[in-house]
């Protein structure tokens, strides 16, 4: 797939709990590039040169009705600083579509379990929504700390049973998202689980996964920094060698990985 380098226009901006930031995005072209997948990502220049490489962010959603994409965002450091504090209206030099996505091709009925952790939830909604077009039963475990970082979990609802897990108990399942009751009664009947999250939770989804016989892929959030696989800031083991994220993932079924 062709990428595209285009200014986008801030159309709506949500300012969300826990530092995060919900931008929709129109491009000034007027019209989005084909065949966006869900779990690739965009590279977005920081404003006022705040920092000196791209900041590599998710796609969160794509709308091609209203040729609108939404990433999801969390202020954690000077370049997302620096894109989250532009006003609506204002625009932002983006690359994409980067990488390569989530699988889709599963029988009609099939069930998939989604499971999302802090940002990593971003690239699932899309997913989500992909899916259940396509008539699978999609189960979507949503993990945080605590019940202000539940940022976007209403957005799912449409598309998917939602299970909540938190660490303190503030919010739905006590625990973490392999303690659920989603993951632990339908872990078994799963076609494939999908996730996405901090490396701790990653890891301990794919090993239950492995545990049943499941297939699972995983989004990796290694720091990505050209996009195109020149810097090798993402480098990451594999069973065939080091390979870069950006290129190769960020989404890698587990048997290419060493955990």
């Amino acid at each position: 797939m062709a990428k595209v380098h285009q200014n986008f226009t801030i159309t709506q901006k949500c300012e969300l709990s826990a530092g995060y930031c919900l931008l929709h995005l129109k491009p000034a072209s007027g019209k989005l590039p084909e065949g966006i997948l869900p779990g690739q990502f965009v590279e977005i220049l920081a404003p006022d040169n705040a920092t000196m490489l791209r900041r590599p962010i998710s796609i969160h959603f794509v709308d091609y009705n209203t040729d609108r994409i939404s990433l999801l965002i969390r202020r954690v450091g000077n370049g997302t600083n620096a894109i989250c504090d532009l006003p609506e209206g204002e625009a932002l030099d983006i690359v994409l579509p980067l990488g390569n996505g989530f699988s889709e091709d599963f029988e009609a009925g099939a069930t998939v379990i989604l499971v999302g952790g802090g940002v990593g939830v971003a690239p699932l909604l899309y997913q989500a929504s992909k899916l259940k077009d396509k008539g699978i039963r999609v189960k979507m475990v949503y993990g945080a700390r605590t019940v202000d970082e539940l940022v976007v979990a209403e957005a799912f609802k449409p598309y998917c049973e939602l299970e909540i897990t938190t660490d303190d108990a503030s919010a739905g399942t006590p625990g973490r998202v392999t303690d659920s009751v989603c993951f632990r009664e339908y872990l078994k009947e799963a076609a494939m689980v999908q996730c996405c999250g901090p490396g701790p939770m990653m890891k301990a989804v794919a090993a239950a996964c492995k545990a049943h016989g499941v297939a699972c892929e995983v989004s990796l959030e290694n720091m990505m920094a050209c996009g195109l696989g020149a810097c090798l800031c993402c480098v990451e083991k594999t069973v065939k060698g080091n390979v870069c994220v950006c290129t190769e993932g960020p989404v890698f079924n587990i048997e290419k990985l060493t955990w």
